[in-house]
């Protein structure tokens, strides 16, 4: 399970260091692309796999459905570790996320996601303000 946020920088050469305890877990590699809410998400390979093979068994015949698949599918790339733990982010990815140099990589159970910094802090700001709400629309699910 990822859990917690984690501060890094992408170097120049647009790599990026991923959490010490999460390589173990990437160790085949891993999938990056665009994520929801202007961050990237990253996969465990197994968990990418079990999401393309959910997206091929959409109905394509609904325009959301192939936006969806256009959008997730052309932009992922394969993320391997070197042996310091970075991986390479494609610029087009670096680009869509909004990254400078600063990001933060949030564990979200099954998925890690990379934040610009800046967009983090935003966003945080801007969930907190709403827990209250927030927990009251999840409670209908049983949370």
């Amino acid at each position: 399970m990822f859990v917690g946020e984690y501060y890094h920088s992408v170097d120049e050469k647009g790599r990026v260091a991923l959490p010490v305890k999460f390589r173990d877990e990437l160790e085949r590699g891993a999938i990056i692309t665009r994520g929801n809410d202007g961050c990237l998400t990253i996969y465990k390979i197994s968990e990418w796999e079990e999401l393309v093979d959910k997206i091929s068994q959409l109905p394509q015949s609904k325009p959301e459905v192939r936006s969806y698949a256009r959008l997730i599918l052309s932009g992922a790339a394969e993320v391997k570790l070197d042996r310091q733990g970075r991986g390479n982010i494609p610029n087009y990815l670096l680009a869509y996320a909004g990254v400078k140099k600063k990001v933060v990589i949030v564990g979200v159970n099954d998925r890690l996601e990379l934040w610009d910094k800046q967009k983090w802090e935003d966003y945080k700001i801007e969930m907190e303000s709403q827990t209250s709400e927030m927990f009251e629309q999840l409670s209908e699910y049983g949370l």
